[in-house]
């Protein structure tokens, strides 16, 4: 037989999902804001890790860089290189962080995107 919760903790937890809802909410955009930023230094770099993106993403972004890399990595756009680095937090004592790079798949998107690109340009 399950517990059943008193009005506080129905309270709280109800509270804690209307939260969690409302983040949700605003968050989808600012992951995919992520997701972008991670795709293009990606391009710009052969490989990279969270601390190279923690110095160039705007602390806001901070939070949704675990969630954006795990995406990117879950739709095969970017692989592990099977090499890590210490992590630069000194929160985190040094913790292994996974070195990526773009995938096949990756690179081939960044080119369909680039030939979308010259092919709606203006002719000079």
């Amino acid at each position: 037989m399950t517990r059943r919760l008193s009005p506080a903790e129905r309270l709280a937890s109800a509270e804690k999902d209307l939260l969690l809802d409302r983040l949700a909410e605003q968050s989808e955009w600012s992951q995919f804001l992520v997701e972008h930023a991670v795709f293009q230094f990606g391009l710009a770099n052969d490989t990279f890790s969270a601390n190279s993106l923690r110095d160039v993403l705007p602390e806001l972004g901070h939070g949704f860089l675990g969630a954006a890399i795990n995406s990117l990595r879950s739709a095969g756009v970017i692989e592990h290189t099977g090499q890590v680095v210490p992590s630069t937090l000194d929160s985190t004592h040094g913790h292994r962080l996974a070195l990526w790079r773009l995938s096949v798949k990756g690179l081939l998107i960044a080119e369909q995107r680039r030939n979308r690109a010259q092919q709606t340009r203006p002719a000079a």
